[in-house]
């Protein structure tokens, strides 16, 4: 493990500094979808607001009221509004882009780029965090990029991606009706046109060979019915249930701003590290896992554990909080944290 030297440290805190305020930027531009428009009607001119509430969904138009000095003021607001908001986001762009150049020449580009961008789907199909988490290896990104340091490429090297599927959450509030038509399937083959279905329903993978796999806890008791798709779509992935993922799923959420290989932010959010670390811990040791990975497993709940004890320590590794795991569980990797 590498910590950044001090040219990285500046320029990853410009990196995040410029990313955050793009992403406002962003937000702010979202309040202004759509258009703000005069029409006539029996004579009088009315003000409509025409907007998309769901991508891909039918359009929406709401009258004003007719044309009087309020509503002739509330869309000189809305066009002043809306033209101040694009010119920050595009500024804001542009100035994250320089940043990215800088960011990929100084060499902090760690996510690959294909999981990055499957990330950023989820994030903006408002997955990420309210029905999906990143586990397994793409999960050292985000707590490398938190700590400032670089963990041993042959730990976080990977051709694929593990996305934890809270079945608990009710995701009709929180997914677009786009994946609620399509899928998870149809937002990775939005990603690259190669996604498709694999023999075992839970997995997705490209013509690369890239992997994606839709993975849940088992269920206590197992005869109890629990979601297993993210959508209705015919032919979408069906996570499948794995020991020891309730752990997981029930662990507090880690937020992070990773940095993917061209050199531009992405928004990661994963597991608490130390319950991450102590499933890993707890999968070397399953005699009945392949040998190759159980010494991954072990490797990578090494190299957290010391992320844990050595920069992230405000994380204490406790019983309190770390109380989703079993005692004998906690047990086994307190020496991971132990300083």
């Amino acid at each position: 493990m590498r910590e950044l030297d001090n040219d990285q440290r500046r320029e990853m805190i410009n990196a995040r500094q410029r990313y955050a305020v793009c992403r406002e930027a962003e937000e702010r531009l979202a309040k202004y979808r759509g258009s703000m428009v005069w029409s006539a009607s029996k004579g009088t001119d009315y003000l409509l607001r025409s907007f998309y509430p769901d991508e891909g969904g039918p359009r929406r138009q709401i009258s004003l009221g007719p044309r009087s000095p309020q509503t002739e003021t509330i869309k000189q607001e809305f066009d002043a509004g809306r033209a101040a908001a694009r010119r920050r986001h595009k500024a804001s762009r542009a100035a994250l882009e320089r940043q990215a150049a800088i960011v990929r020449a100084i060499g902090l580009g760690r996510v690959p780029l294909t999981a990055a961008r499957i990330i950023r789907a989820i994030d903006d199909a408002g997955l990420l965090g309210r029905g999906l988490k990143i586990v397994g290896t793409n999960a050292l990104f985000a707590y490398e990029a938190a700590a400032g340091v670089f963990v041993d490429s042959e730990v976080t090297t990977t051709q694929d991606i593990d996305l934890l599927f809270d079945a608990r959450r009710e995701l009709g509030f929180v997914a677009s009706k786009v994946v609620g038509r399509e899928g998870l399937l149809g937002l990775l083959k939005g990603v690259d046109a190669s996604f498709a279905r694999s023999r075992e329903s839970f997995r997705a993978a490209n013509d690369e060979g890239y992997l994606v796999d839709l993975i849940r806890p088992e269920t206590n008791p197992p005869w109890q019915g629990v979601r297993e798709t993210l959508s209705e779509a015919e032919g979408d992935l069906s996570a499948v249930a794995i020991e020891g993922l309730e752990w997981l799923e029930n662990a507090p959420p880690f937020e992070a701003a990773a940095i993917d290989e061209k050199g531009m932010p992405l928004r990661m959010i994963a597991v608490d590290p130390r319950v991450f670390a102590a499933h890993k811990l707890w999968l070397s040791r399953k005699l009945d896992r392949d040998p190759l990975k159980r010494s991954r497993d072990a490797a990578q709940a090494r190299a957290v554990g010391q992320i844990v004890r050595t920069h992230l320590t405000h994380l204490r590794p406790s019983i309190r909080e770390m109380s989703v795991l079993p005692r004998a569980v906690f047990d086994a990797a307190l020496p991971l944290f132990d300083r």
